[in-house]
């Protein structure tokens, strides 16, 4: 790579702007509801922007707005004032109302105008647009100005498109004029005495070179028992259901196969990771185990077979992320392939996924088609996820164009010392230590109860031997206290900063009751508890930033992964801390919580401040709505 970011080239902020989306389709606004003021605005299907510019005018003069209403993921209303068409006096006569709906293709965008006046009015409506196709990765670089494309005009409908994608723009019975890029619709509208008129169009794509589609059925989500008797806690998980309906996705060659995007709007697709932390969330309000069945068997279906050192894969090894196409962010040195298995902890979450959804009630048939896949991955965490022998699950990128770290905190300074210095690699992270063991263990009992008493045992085996290794390895001592190191580095020295992954280490059964009581202290204390969750990196580390992605903030899923694991250890006082402070920021985003934010101590700032570039919805975050509630109820 020899891109290198000009200062303009900046990703765009998205916390001030209005999104509606229906996965792999998503459109994001200003509040008014135009496009083209901040640099994430326009229509996108999958990884392409299809429309960059929207704009409108009623009698040449745009509508002065008034409100934004969101009437769920996928629609939103805009509202605005036309004051120029008033009669005398101080109220408003003329309304413009723009309902935006978003579906699996595209958007559907109506306007309607209302008069309470005696008389008829006429008016001349345009609205401006902008075709475009330009790539995600691009817009999320803060590169992209509008590719350059043709719109061809024809029988009412605007095409255009590129070899793998094709647009139509519906036009509705508008005059359409079309130069280069730019499209104009024109309608002549009389708008009735006390009534209203409507005008608008539908913008739909296709690609032919799509992985992933939409889901159109409606989700199912089970009714929770008991209903939350905290109003935020209600509101939040009614937000994040209904987003959670709009992130579904099914991979085209298993369109049965249900899962959860990641999220809004770098990652509409399936990543091994976030689709399974979703789905073991949700497993309280999963009807039918719909998605945790989708998600256990679309990445049993993509399960590595071969070493591939261009793609990460190995036997064994459950994927990190699918594209269509080589992804390359500009700047970053990085370029990942369609398909790239840059993960150290996927393969032991999708065993842990498999083990608590049969525990949940999925079919023993359809586990014991599974169990193969669960050899593999276990075998994978034996083999190759140890790669040196030592007992411990390590990590290294070997292409020198992948993800630097393989955890979820997958940033290139996500894993450093506590004086700031970074920790080279490979890097063997405490919670993977955490997960493998409690995969192993579980999978082990699965094996059992489908292939007999004993076949397990290996596992149980290698499963006391990582939790040997781990509690000689890990544990490191401050003025605080005893606390687990975030990593091992290259020489197998404990990385000795505080951080949230400690949060990730408790109820995995690797913890016996005094050092996950050890673990609480250190997680609920000032320097990582901020009363609006709890911080990614503590205060006292030289790295600390409360606006570093990975080195201060606060992530939702982060957070409810800890409140869990603490209810889990019985916890429940500390438990309840950390979740309130998750429930004292929702009202600030609107309970639609965003993939991060701000670690500011809520004693200083009475509202969380945003990480404005912050993604949203986000499928874990969403989805941490009931791992919050399942960790409150816990007896």
């Amino acid at each position: 790579m020899t891109d290198t970011l000009t200062p303009t080239a900046l990703q765009p902020f998205l916390d001030a702007e209005t999104v509606v989306l229906r996965a792999p389709a998503q459109a994001w606004s200003a509040p008014d509801g135009s496009m083209g003021a901040a640099a994430i605005h326009g229509v996108y299907l999958g990884d392409l922007r299809i429309l960059a510019d929207l704009s409108l005018t009623v009698d040449g003069a745009e509508p002065e707005p008034i409100a934004t209403v969101p009437i769920g993921a996928s629609t939103v209303r805009f509202e605005s004032l036309l004051r120029g068409l008033d009669d005398a006096g101080a109220d408003p006569d003329v309304r413009a109302s723009v309902l935006r709906v978003a579906s699996t293709i595209g958007i559907h965008e109506r306007l309607t105008l209302t008069s309470r006046l005696d008389r008829e009015i006429g008016c001349e409506v345009s609205m401006s647009l902008r075709a475009d196709a330009t790539t995600m990765e691009l817009v999320k670089a803060g590169l992209a100005t509008s590719a350059p494309v043709d719109v061809s005009l024809r029988d009412g409908l605007c095409e255009w498109g590129t070899s793998d994608a094709a647009v139509t723009l519906h036009t509705h019975s508008a005059r359409a004029t079309v130069d280069g890029a730019d499209i104009t619709l024109t309608w002549d509208v009389a708008i009735p005495a006390r009534g209203s008129a409507t005008v608008g169009f539908d913008l739909t794509a296709t690609s032919e070179a799509a992985v992933v589609e939409g889901v159109k059925a409606p989700a199912r989500w089970r009714a929770l028992d008991p209903a939350p008797s905290d109003d935020r806690l209600a509101r939040w998980l009614a937000r994040a259901l209904d987003d959670l309906e709009a992130l579904r996705l099914t991979t085209v060659d298993a369109p049965d196969d249900v899962f959860l995007a990641a999220g809004a709007p770098w990652f509409f697709t399936l990543f091994g990771r976030d689709s399974l932390w979703a789905a073991r969330f949700l497993l309280p309000v999963d009807d039918g185990l719909l998605v945790a069945r989708g998600t256990l068997n679309v990445l049993a279906g993509l399960q590595g077979t071969a070493s591939v050192a261009e793609t990460a894969e190995q036997p064994g090894k459950i994927m990190h992320e699918l594209r269509s196409q080589t992804l390359t962010l500009p700047g970053e040195g990085i370029s990942l392939p369609p398909l790239y298995f840059g993960t150290v902890d996927a393969t032991a979450l999708w065993v842990c996924l498999l083990d608590e959804a049969w525990r949940a009630g999925l079919a023993d048939d359809e586990v014991r088609r599974l169990l193969p896949h669960l050899r593999a991955a276990l075998a994978w965490m034996r083999d190759y996820g140890d790669s040196d022998g030592d007992g411990l699950l390590e990590y290294v990128d070997e292409t020198g164009h992948g993800l630097s770290n393989q955890g979820w905190k997958d940033s290139g300074d996500s894993v450093q010392w506590r004086d700031g210095t970074l920790a080279e690699g490979p890097i063997a992270l405490v919670e993977v230590q955490a997960y493998a063991y409690q995969a192993a263990v579980a999978g082990a009992a699965l094996l059992d109860r489908f292939e007999g008493q004993g076949a397990g045992a290996e596992w149980l085996t290698w499963a006391a031997r990582l939790r040997s290794r781990f509690h000689e390895s890990f544990w490191l001592h401050d003025a605080a206290g005893p606390y687990l190191a975030i990593a091992l580095d290259a020489r197998k020295r404990p990385v000795d900063t505080v951080t949230s992954n400690l949060g990730h280490v408790l109820g995995t059964g690797i913890l016996d009751a005094a050092q996950a009581a050890s673990i609480a202290s250190r997680l609920v204390a000032p320097d990582m508890a901020s009363g609006f969750g709890l911080r990614t990196m503590s205060t006292g580390s030289a790295g600390y930033w409360p606006l570093s992605y990975h080195g201060g903030s606060v992530w939702t899923h982060d957070t409810a992964i800890a409140v869990q694991g603490l209810a889990l250890e019985g916890l429940h006082e500390a438990a309840a801390a950390l979740a309130e402070g998750l429930l004292a920021a929702a009202p600030a985003f609107d309970y639609r919580m965003p993939e991060l934010h701000s670690g500011d101590d809520a004693r200083e700032l009475p509202r969380p401040v945003p990480y404005p570039a912050a993604c949203r919805p986000q499928a874990w975050s969403a989805a941490a709505a009931v791992a919050v509630w399942s960790a409150l109820h816990r007896e």
